[in-house]
C-alpha cells in the first residue's frame, strides 16, 4: 500500500475509509518523557485518557491500541523507532490494516510556533522536522492531515539541546489546556473532516 520495502501486508483486510490512524511524535524512554519533542506522545495521552484506553499492543516497531469511535475503526499509536525513523511504524502498521493515508492524522511539536498554539493543515512537507521527513518518505505521500502544537523556541540554545529540554512547570500552564485541545482537534476531525476542523481549533498568532 505505501510501498513494498519493509511493509507488513495483510491478505484479508482491504483498504478502508471507516478506518483512521491517530500517530503522535517522540521519542520512546523515560530520559525523554516531557521533553519537547514529546509533545505528540502527550497528545496521546490525553486521547487516552478521552477514550479510556491504554496503549496495549506492540507491534510494527510501536505501541498501539483500536478502539471503536463513532462507529469508526480507530487506531492510536506511538512509534518505538525514536523520532527520525517514525514513518517506519506508521508506514508498516497503516499498510497490515489497509488505513488510506488521508485517514492517517500526525500530531507533532512545532518550533516554529509560539508555546502552545495549534495549526493543522490538511497536507504539506516536511519542513526541518525530521521525524514528518521520514513519514513522507515512507508513505510516499505529503497529503495526509497533521496537527502541529507550538513549543516555541530559543535564540541561544540550538535546536536539538532545545527539542530534547523538558518544559518547565510555567511552560505546563501554557501546555496542558493546548495539549486538551490537540486532542480534542484530532477527534473533530473523524467527526466532522479536516476543513471543519481545521476552522475550529487552528489559532491565529498570538
Amino acid at each position: 500500500m505505501f510501498g513494498k520495502k519493509n511493509t507488513v501486508k495483510s491478505s484479508t483486510n482491504k483498504v478502508s475509509d471507516n478506518r483512521y490512524l491517530i500517530v503522535g511524535l517522540g521519542n520512546p524512554g523515560s530520559q525523554y518523557a516531557k521533553t519537547r519533542h514529546n509533545v505528540g506522545f502527550m497528545v496521546i495521552d490525553c486521547l487516552l485518557s478521552k477514550l479510556n484506553a491504554s496503549l496495549k499492543l506492540k507491534k510494527f516497531n510501536g505501541m498501539y491500541t483500536k478502539v471503536d469511535y463513532n462507529g469508526k475503526e480507530l487506531y492510536l499509536l506511538e512509534p518505538l523507532t525514536y523520532m527520525n525513523l517514525s514513518g517506519e511504524s506508521i508506514r508498516d502498521l497503516a499498510g497490515y490494516f489497509k488505513i488510506p493515508a488521508g485517514n492517517i492524522i500526525v500530531i507533532y511539536d512545532d518550533m516554529d510556533l509560539e508555546l502552545g498554539r495549534l495549526r493543522m493543515r490538511m497536507k504539506g512537507s516536511a519542513g526541518s522536522h525530521n521525524g514528518m521527513k521520514s513519514i513522507i518518505s515512507c508513505i510516499n505521500t505529503q497529503e495526509f492531515p497533521r496537527i502541529r502544537v507550538g513549543i516555541g523556541c530559543h535564540g541561544i540554545i540550538e535546536a536539538k539541546d532545545y527539542v530534547l529540554g523538558k518544559f518547565t512547570a510555567q511552560d505546563m500552564e501554557i501546555l496542558t489546556p493546548a495539549l486538551e485541545k490537540a486532542a480534542d482537534a484530532a477527534l473533530e476531525i473523524l467527526d466532522s473532516g479536516v476543513e471543519k476542523a481545521m476552522n475550529k481549533y487552528n489559532e491565529s498568532r498570538k
